[in-house]
């Protein structure tokens, strides 16, 4: 599994249940990496994409404890352990976590390669990540020169699990 985010300096994810920023080449290279593809994502992450439904051309998973949720263009588990089970039938390097926070937290040790979008600042965030770099597991593999976006200066970096 691949894990898929934005940060900002002190590894905030998101604000008000949204983004932080909305930087077009992060978005860019977002759809670039998981289209036609799996995501799995949380309850609340759905419910802050656009009109709360699955993103187009991709396998959506979403984990909720609600035993009644439902959502277009998307499959419902409700466990870890329901989830992992069902990520079997697919090529680990095909599956992205992409949220949110208490996703990122608890899955993120399975991942083997994190895409990491670094917004250089503080966006006052109210949601937060595990810091990557004070993971001794994982090593910066490749990083990308800084972009600007709107005055956002970002870079986009590749961790990939220590062998």
């Amino acid at each position: 599994m691949n894990m898929i985010v934005a940060v900002d300096d002190n590894w905030g994810i998101g604000k008000n249940n949204g983004l932080l920023a909305s930087v077009p080449g992060d978005m860019a290279f977002f759809k670039y990496k998981t289209m036609d593809h799996v995501v799995v994502m949380g309850r609340k992450t759905l419910e802050s994409l656009p009109n709360r439904r699955g993103l187009f051309r991709r396998t959506n998973y979403v984990l909720t404890s609600n035993p009644d949720f439902e959502a277009e263009r998307c499959i419902i588990v409700h466990s870890d352990e329901e989830l992992l089970k069902e990520l079997e039938q697919y090529p680990p390097d095909e599956v992205f976590l992409i949220g949110g926070a208490s996703m990122y937290n608890r899955l993120y040790p399975l991942c083997d390669k994190l895409y990491i979008t670094k917004l250089e600042g503080d966006f006052g965030a109210d949601t937060f990540i595990t810091n990557i770099d004070e993971d001794d597991r994982y090593e910066v593999t490749v990083e990308s020169d800084v972009m600007e976006d709107d005055g956002i200066r970002y870079r986009i970096c590749t961790y990939e699990r220590k062998k």
